[in-house]
């Protein structure tokens, strides 16, 4: 996808693949990505590389089955056919532990650091922070249950990250990875 506009970002959010089940809330963290967490991670690698939203910037929770989502999701921007496509530059990774267990504010704030000459920039996170921030950009694009594992969230930002506020990134499409 291509932007006429040179001041228009696109801001995908993702909120993280299936996790396996934890046993008690002190290893949360570092719960891994069940069989099926890992297949959609890469297919939600296969449709960013289909719609041509390849980051420039990703800022990643530093928990286990986010980063592991990532790690998917990369592996599936690489073009496995038939879905894939080509990777295109690499992105630069922000492993950030403020994006575990954040609200929205506090990774709307995230986001506003990212590099003024990125085109685009993928944020991966948990629910409900990941959620709450999608419809923070847009209200009228809210979905009720938020944000289902591995379900991607893409946002148009008509000005800088700097500028991105409340109601200020509509929502231009929505998809549920399953691999």
């Amino acid at each position: 996808m291509t932007d006429v506009d040179p001041d228009t970002r696109t801001l995908v959010l993702l909120r993280h693949a299936k996790a396996e089940q934890g046993s008690d809330a002190a290893d949360d963290a570092e719960r891994p990505l069940s069989a099926r967490g890992n297949a959609d991670a890469a297919a939600a690698g296969a449709w960013l590389a289909h719609q041509g939203l390849l980051p420039d910037v990703v800022i990643c929770s530093t928990a286990r089955r986010t980063r592991q989502t990532w790690h998917g999701v990369a592996m599936g921007m690489t073009g496995s056919p038939p879905e894939g496509g080509p990777t295109g530059p690499r992105p630069t990774v922000r492993y950030e532990p403020g994006a575990y267990d954040a609200h929205p504010e506090e990774l709307l704030s995230l986001v506003r650091t990212v590099d003024p000459a990125a085109r685009t920039a993928l944020l991966i996170a948990h629910n409900p922070g990941i959620s709450l921030l999608s419809a923070l950009l847009d209200p009228e694009g809210v979905d009720d249950e938020g944000l289902r594992t591995a379900e991607l969230a893409v946002h148009r930002c008509p000005s800088g990250w700097m500028e991105l506020s409340r109601a200020g990134a509509p929502l231009t499409a929505r998809h549920t990875a399953r691999g």
